[in-house]
């Protein structure tokens, strides 16, 4: 229904828990979230679902790159630049190319600075070859 409503659904997470329940999170962009939770509110009563729940003040950082296919440990230096920075990450999403994570949006600038800074500006691989 969702699709059907011509909304783009970028980052889905889904978390199946001891008990049988799953939690599927994702984000649409802001412009559709009231027709998103209208759409996910009827889905939801449907299939009995426990609760739903919305947060539209977060910011998604990514890190993109074809270098990130020869340079190991791209997404740990990410995240341990976050948590250097008292960032905390609420949903991470990871490809070959890309790592996004979702932040509070109020540390969004402040996430992007600190990874620009890490990885592009200072990088720890810089005087490293990349692999073969």
């Amino acid at each position: 229904p969702i699709a059907a409503a011509n909304i783009v659904v970028d980052m889905i997470i889904q978390n199946a828990s001891e008990v049988g329940f799953t939690d599927v999170t994702f984000t649409v962009p802001k412009t559709d979230l009231a027709r998103a939770v209208a759409i996910t509110r009827e889905i939801a009563e449907g299939i009995s679902a426990r609760g739903l729940d919305t947060n539209e003040k977060i910011a998604k950082v990514s890190v993109v790159g074809l270098g990130m296919r020869s340079h190991a440990g791209v997404a740990a230096r990410m995240f341990q630049v976050l948590a250097d920075n008292d960032i905390n990450i609420e949903m991470i999403s990871t490809s070959e190319i890309k790592v996004s994570v979702v932040v509070a949006a109020e540390h969004g600038e402040r996430a992007v600075r600190t990874l620009h800074e890490a990885l592009i500006e200072k990088p720890d691989w810089a005087e490293a070859p990349a692999p073969r």
